[in-house]
């Protein structure tokens, strides 16, 4: 299995960039993690929010297939535990899911033609974080998921 997190825009934090790494490299080589980083969007002061969710539509359908599981990473998607997340990904592992795109729009959400095309919606809280701090949150979840599968004691409940 693979897992692509698609995300817009570049994270220039070092701090967050740090984190990032040190979570990647805990990841489980075989979910063949990688996170794919999407060009802001150019000239989207002149742009109106909906002009900026189809632009950025455009770019994250470039990076995905169509034979890809699109999970969207949204406020208004459903909310896991971390064992049940845990579950979740051994599910998608189970049932042969080859490729995993996650994708994390920008600050305005995602257009109509990217939530058609997702398979799941996932929301990690119902509080908004930037979208630096969401690639690092998830990052730690899949780290963490990896650990409750493997029976590992990094996760208490």
């Amino acid at each position: 299995m693979r897992i692509n997190l698609v995300c817009i825009g570049k994270t220039d934090d070092r701090e967050i960039q740090a984190l990032l790494k040190y979570y990647q490299t805990r990841l489980p080589k075989h979910w063949n993690f990688e996170m794919t980083e999407i060009a802001d969007v150019k000239n989207a002061k002149n742009l109106t929010p909906d002009l900026i969710k189809k632009e950025e539509a455009k770019l994250f359908l470039n990076q995905i297939e169509n034979s890809d599981f699109v999970i969207l990473l949204d406020e208004n998607g459903k909310h896991f535990t971390s064992r049940e997340f845990a579950l979740k990904i051994e599910s998608w592992m189970n049932s042969s899911v080859k490729k995993i795109a996650v994708l994390i729009g920008g600050a305005y959400g995602f257009a109509e033609e990217i939530t058609e095309r997702a398979n799941e919606k996932i929301s990690l809280s119902k509080m908004t974080f930037t979208h630096q701090m969401i690639r690092l949150f998830f990052m730690e979840q899949l780290y963490r998921a990896d650990q409750i599968l493997q029976g590992k004691p990094y996760h208490n409940d």
